[in-house]
């Protein structure tokens, strides 16, 4: 139990750091290239290929960390993280804008890779060490999720604050040297059979999943889709078209991220548990669904109201209001995903869950951008409430069970 403990510890602390700088370049970009007069839906693209790559990581991601074991694929992905902060670093401001876009995207394509491979190995490990219990499972995932996007939130501000501090490409040297670091200190610590198993031999038999597998990852898609329409292109540039600094942007989302962080590692504090692991909390994911289906519509309302003043402040509180049951329903979905996983196979169907995650990720910047373009922030939040009824329907179909097949009745 305490190499397992010691494992857990060492593989949350690597994603602690990964973590920190993906979401300080997030910000480097899309603040730095705002600012240079890039329109909404451009900014959009910039991210593309950084989430469809993550789609091919994870799917891939999973099948080589159960092959080749965790270790191995945390340093493919930092060393991939290196790569694209580096290529990003060398972007010459004397380019076109079109060959300018074709390199960051390039770029931010490494950094998708790198990303979800890391994300897919490190969420494997802790299926690989927590043992059976489905209460510890549930903890460490709660714990794992919520810190680790407590530190994605800081990254925000630490990204804002570098690209008002030390400028782009310093910055950008500054955070491949930290993973590099990590790198270091990964390979020394792991054994390097962690997660190691019997991989899938086709095609067929890797998307052979059960029915609670594909639902949840269908799920996953609406869920993060609905996050992403107003968090990753519409949100800033909102809040910076309102006056607001590049520090301020990046100190609110960060806020924002490591609130919903905290409330991700207290989940299992708010919901019922059961002793198989499923019972009550499945309902739980229904229940709160339902509730963050709400808080967009209201929001909208709200801004079409001809009564409002400060539309900042309040998308500000009404979007920080959207993190409580978004925090939970993330929380579920993580430990979900892991009580339904064979244990033979836990990389695979972890890395199809979050193939779906960046799918809805892809959909929902994708959306962010052209909505803002065309209605601003009140689209985005029409879109956003739109997906999330998508979400809470398919959660309504999930089983209780996880061994039911495609086709099978719940």
């Amino acid at each position: 139990m305490a190499a397992a403990v010691r494992n857990y510890l060492i593989v949350t602390a690597s994603y602690w750091g990964f973590t920190l700088v993906d979401g300080a370049l997030r910000m480097l970009v899309l603040l730095h290239f705002f600012k240079l007069g890039y329109a909404p839906l451009t900014l959009s693209f910039l991210f593309l290929l950084y989430e469809f790559a993550g789609i091919i990581a994870n799917l891939a991601g999973g099948w080589l960390a159960t092959r080749f074991g965790i270790p191995r694929m945390l340093v493919v992905g930092q060393t991939l993280q290196v790569a694209g902060l580096l290529m990003l670093s060398a972007l010459d401001p004397a380019w076109t804008a079109a060959a300018s876009v074709v390199w960051v995207v390039a770029a931010q394509g490494i950094s998708g890779l790198a990303k979800d491979f890391t994300k897919t190995a490190s969420k494997s490990a802790i299926k690989a060490t927590s043992g059976e219990g489905s209460g510890q499972l549930f903890k460490w995932v709660a714990w794992f999720t919520g810190s680790k996007n407590a530190m994605k939130g800081l990254g925000f501000f630490v990204g804002g604050l570098l690209l008002d501090w030390i400028g782009f490409k310093p910055a950008l040297w500054l955070m491949a040297a930290l993973i590099g670091g990590i790198l270091v200190a990964g390979l020394a610590t792991l054994p390097r059979e962690l997660g190691k198993a019997k991989s899938s031999k086709s095609v067929r038999e890797f998307f052979a999943k059960s029915q609670a597998v594909n639902l949840l990852a269908a799920a996953r898609v609406f869920l993060f889709g609905a996050r992403d329409v107003w968090f990753v292109v519409g949100l800033p540039v909102f809040l910076y078209a309102n006056g607001w600094r590049f520090a301020e942007v990046g100190g609110f989302l960060a806020a924002w991220t490591i609130a919903y962080g905290g409330v991700q590692a207290l989940a299992p504090m708010l919901i019922a548990r059961s002793s198989d692991g499923l019972s009550r909390e499945i309902p739980a994911a229904r229940v709160w669904a339902g509730l963050l289906t709400a808080v967009p519509v209201v929001l909208a309302l709200l801004l079409f109201s001809a009564s409002i003043g400060r539309a900042d402040w309040v998308v500000v509180a009404g979007l920080a209001l959207f993190g409580l049951p978004f925090a939970v329903n993330s929380s579920l979905h993580s430990y979900l995903i892991l009580a339904y996983a064979g244990s033979e196979k836990a990389a695979e169907d972890v890395g199809f869950y979050y193939a779906a995650n960046a799918t809805g990720r892809l959909i929902g910047i994708l959306l962010s951008g052209a909505l803002y373009q065309v209605g601003g922030m009140m689209a985005c939040l029409i879109g956003s409430a739109a997906m999330l009824l998508l979400c809470w329907l398919i959660t309504l179909a999930l089983p209780a069970s996880p061994y039911a097949t495609v086709g099978e009745a719940a």
